[in-house]
């Protein structure tokens, strides 16, 4: 496995994966770890991959990914990538969505183990009522992502 250290407006992300694709993306604040200097062959395209959705020119990502997990963990993860980018969907809607509206805790617990940070967008996930409820990165990034996705830009009057 190799594992990269890249700035983002939100962090050092990590990001840890081979030939077989992406395994992990996590968030750390900045000064945990050391931005690399090289990045490996497997890790590029992620890497820029990455870099161009953080410059707003990509809403959508398209390198191998190899996430580990249970079945249903892996299912959770396919229907998090069916929310499209500048959408949200509550944790009920997404446990009606998987076939099983009481299955909804075990929906948010998968959500909440998710691996891919940003490319298995679960932070498009939130409360039926609207709010921004359980992001293992913290709130304030999580309200950070859904404005950075939101297609309609809030204008300032003065």
């Amino acid at each position: 496995m190799e594992t990269a250290y890249i700035n983002s407006p939100l962090g050092i992300t990590k990001i840890v994966g081979d030939e077989n694709g992406i395994s992990e993306i996590t968030v750390a604040n900045a000064g945990d770890n050391a931005v690399s200097g090289v990045i490996a062959t497997e890790l590029q395209e992620a890497v820029s991959q990455l870099n161009d959705y953080f410059l707003g020119k990509r809403t959508d990502f398209d390198f191998k990914l190899n996430p580990k997990g249970t079945e249903f963990q892996q299912r959770v993860w396919k229907g998090l990538l069916e929310i499209p980018f500048g959408k949200t969907m509550s944790y009920l809607e997404l446990s009606k969505k998987l076939g099983d509206v009481k299955a909804i805790r075990a929906v948010a617990s998968a959500n909440g183990k998710n691996p891919l940070w940003i490319v298995v967008p679960c932070h498009r996930v939130i409360g039926t009522d609207g709010s921004l409820t359980g992001y293992a990165g913290g709130l304030w990034r999580k309200k950070w992502l859904l404005d950075h996705e939101n297609p309609l830009k809030q204008q300032s009057l003065f």
